[in-house]
């Protein structure tokens, strides 16, 4: 087998040259696939890693003729989903943040903005317009949904780029439109990245996302949804009309700028709807679950907020396919997934709750049967900025560049 993971074309290869930099307890990166070991609390545990082949390249550091790792940068860092990729990097060995952009918050330490990541050694907050994008290899894009298209565009063409707007993740031109909050920003280039950028929901994607310069990241609603009803729409083993979705979130999924929305006296103490029918997330779910089914799927979907800082619940409803039990769907699920580090199906029974996986990667899943015959209840948990965003966006990012996937990202839930 190929050292490389991803065949970088000699385009690309150069900027994601280095030499291996190694932090105790966790390698991602070797000069060839072999049995390492990690420590991981009181236990050595042997794990296979493999990773592209590196070339060397000069470093800026005096004393050394190499750098050793990917420069990222994030724009939009002053936001939850741009804080929380910093706070996901802190523990990647390889990839190392030398740019961060937030206007409003230019000239700024990102620790005067998020006091919690005051350990970490990081640039100060720039103006996007004064970013040199010839010092980073890549970049994750944190922007609000309506300034993305244009910034993207402009971005050098050699660099890896992971969007985590709701811009281009609908490839449909149609279905983009049909976006009412963001039908005004359908322009040239618009219509150009949603050719090109590929849909990055990784445990269905993964081998399209390997090879991309330019990633969608899916959001944190479809992400929930998508990931136990795509298997089982291709499946054929669930009808695809009759589909309701009741999924809830936790505040952060709102963003951080002020809104009298989401005022703590508005929010606590009580839980409510919104974005009821024309919730911006519907054409997305409705375009992956279209694909695996193989025609048009429409959905109900009504969203809620809840009073809770970050986690993220959908309870999905489904009519079964003539013959086929709640025990097949569980069967099917836990088949299909049984070699993913961070999605999990749960034993039979078991309820899993936002707590579980809080501060993490992972996606729990359990089915039930309903009371009605032949209709399943499926339950679907995520940490709305770990995998319903920055999570999943480090994943995809790993991929792109040829890092093993779990790569920084192996933190386990934080309970309570």
């Amino acid at each position: 087998m190929a050292l490389a993971t991803l065949a970088l074309s000699s385009k690309y290869a150069s900027s994601f040259a280095g030499d291996v930099r190694r932090l105790e307890g966790q390698s991602c990166m070797l000069e060839a696939p072999r049995v390492v070991t990690i420590r991981q609390g009181a236990r050595n545990i042997n794990r296979s890693v493999q990773i592209m082949n590196v070339a060397s390249v000069p470093s800026t550091e005096s004393g050394s003729n190499t750098k050793s790792y990917v420069r990222v940068g994030v724009l939009g860092a002053s936001g939850y989903t741009g804080s929380e990729i910093v706070r996901l990097l802190a523990l990647h060995p390889i990839f190392q943040v030398t740019l961060m952009t937030a206007d409003r918050k230019a000239g700024q330490s990102l620790s005067s903005v998020f006091p919690h990541l005051l350990a970490q050694e990081l640039p100060d907050l720039i103006a996007i317009n004064d970013a040199d994008f010839s010092k980073v290899d890549g970049v994750f894009c944190c922007l609000p949904h309506g300034t993305t298209q244009e910034i993207i565009a402009a971005l050098p063409t050699n660099l890896k780029v992971v969007d985590l707007s709701a811009v281009l993740s609908n490839a449909d031109e149609a279905t983009f439109l049909f976006r009412n909050d963001l039908a005004e920003l359908c322009n040239i280039f618009q219509l150009i990245l949603q050719k090109e950028a590929v849909y990055g929901l990784t445990e269905l994607r993964r081998d399209k996302i390997q090879s991309a310069r330019l990633v969608a990241n899916p959001g944190c609603y479809p992400t929930s949804v998508q990931l136990p009803l795509v298997p089982l729409l291709e499946n054929q083993l669930i009808e695809k009309d009759g589909i309701i979705i009741d999924a809830k979130s936790g505040v952060s999924g709102a963003g951080r700028s002020a809104k009298e929305a989401n005022l703590y006296t508005e929010i606590a103490e009580g839980l409510h709807s919104y974005g009821v029918t024309n919730h911006r997330h519907v054409p997305e779910i409705e375009q992956g679950l279209t694909e695996a089914a193989g025609s048009k799927v429409t959905v109900s979907f009504t969203p809620h907020l809840i009073p809770m800082s970050r986690g993220m619940q959908s309870t999905i409803y489904v009519q079964m396919k003539s013959g086929i039990t709640v025990d097949d769907l569980h069967w099917h699920l836990s088949d299909r997934y049984k070699n993913e580090e961070f999605v999990r199906i749960l034993p039979k029974g078991a309820v899993p709750h936002t707590h579980h996986v809080r501060g993490s990667n992972y996606c729990f899943v359990s089915v039930f049967k309903d009371r009605i015959p032949g209709r399943a209840i499926i339950l679907s948990v995520i940490d709305n900025l770990v995998k319903g965003a920055s999570g999943q966006a480090l994943q995809n990012f790993n991929l792109m560049v040829g890092v093993k996937e779990d790569c920084g990202l192996l933190q386990q839930p934080l309970f309570p």
